[in-house]
């Protein structure tokens, strides 16, 4: 590439977006490298990465953030989440359409497909003894209809915790909905899961946006919803809602940590919104979706900058 063509890129990459077309030979270069990058193949631009972040109720913006990314066009080739970004992910990379996925999403409470209700968290305190999250598996394989790894349409992972050993259990094979339950799995309130000689609760725990999981599945460059709480604001009235804040706050510290390890965040204004707020789920879905189309110019551009290094092996000499 010579220095005049990559002093063009340059240009092209640093003008703001705008409301008309930009016409210009800088905007009409990014739009022409932004269209080689969408319809390139993977060995000719970085294999894209989406990665959802665990984040409880907070959780389902991730579907606002999928549905702006797919009305554009933006390619993504693996699909990794933790807890509630497992939920979503695992939707998604089956194929399942985003129009169903908003749907299920909107109808989320606190108590679905679990036994998180009162008479039973009553129990939980007085009896000392865990809930069951069976219920969420059948709700999961209700709705993803008993896929296994092997068959999402886009390969997906997904992180679980062994509680006994402390390690981050990254699945990539065997049953989805199994593997999305364990992640989803919250500790001190449900009961871990046995699988695989695993004691398995929620990831968020260890891995709160999983780009190493991502990675793991071939991943080179990283997209990352991230719907990290304001626990700042939070005034916990009982028992539970402090066990809670204090994983929201373990979350924080390791989204911080890891969000540097992504190469692009998105990230929807929803830490205001607790556990038990189900009422607002369509805004948290809608802030996703608004958020992650304000960013889609910064993001098509930080593609496009990764890609070139493989776009040039195919560009002839410029003359």
């Amino acid at each position: 590439m010579t220095k005049a063509l990559a002093a063009l890129l340059a240009a092209a990459l640093a003008v703001p977006a705008a409301a008309a077309p930009d016409l210009s030979a800088e905007g009409l270069l990014r739009d022409h490298l932004w269209r080689e990058v969408r319809q390139a193949p993977t060995t000719r631009r970085p294999k894209v990465g989406l990665v959802l972040s665990a984040g409880s109720l907070r959780g389902v913006a991730h579907t606002g953030v999928i549905q702006a990314l797919e009305d554009a066009g933006f390619p993504i080739d693996v699909v990794a989440g933790t807890s509630m970004g497992a939920v979503m992910g695992s939707m998604y990379a089956a194929g399942m359409p985003i129009r169903k996925i908003r749907e299920f999403a909107a109808t989320i409470k606190v108590d679905s497909g679990n036994d998180l209700t009162k008479t039973k968290l009553v129990s939980m305190l007085f009896f000392d003894k865990l809930l069951s999250s069976e219920k969420t598996e059948v709700m999961l394989r209700e709705g993803l209809g008993g896929i296994r790894f092997d068959q999402t349409l886009k390969p997906f992972a997904c992180v679980a915790m062994d509680v006994y050993t402390g390690e981050a259990i990254i699945f990539r094979d065997g049953d989805v909905a199994k593997a999305v339950r364990a992640s989803m799995n919250l500790p001190g309130i449900f009961k871990p899961l046995e699988y695989r000689h695993r004691f398995l609760v929620d990831g968020g725990v260890v891995d709160y946006i999983p780009v190493d999981a991502a990675k793991l599945l071939g991943a080179e460059w990283t997209i990352a919803s991230v719907t990290e709480t304001d626990y700042t604001t939070a005034r916990p009235e009982n028992v539970l809602e402090n066990l809670l804040q204090v994983i929201d706050i373990r979350g924080s510290y390791l989204s911080r940590q890891q969000r540097r390890l992504a190469d692009f965040l998105i990230e929807p204004p929803v830490g205001d919104i607790g556990m038990f707020e189900d009422h607002r789920v369509v805004e948290a879905i809608e802030k996703g979706q608004i958020t992650a189309a304000s960013r889609l110019q910064a993001a098509e551009e930080s593609l496009i900058l990764a890609s070139i290094p493989k776009l040039a092996e195919g560009w002839g000499p410029v003359k």
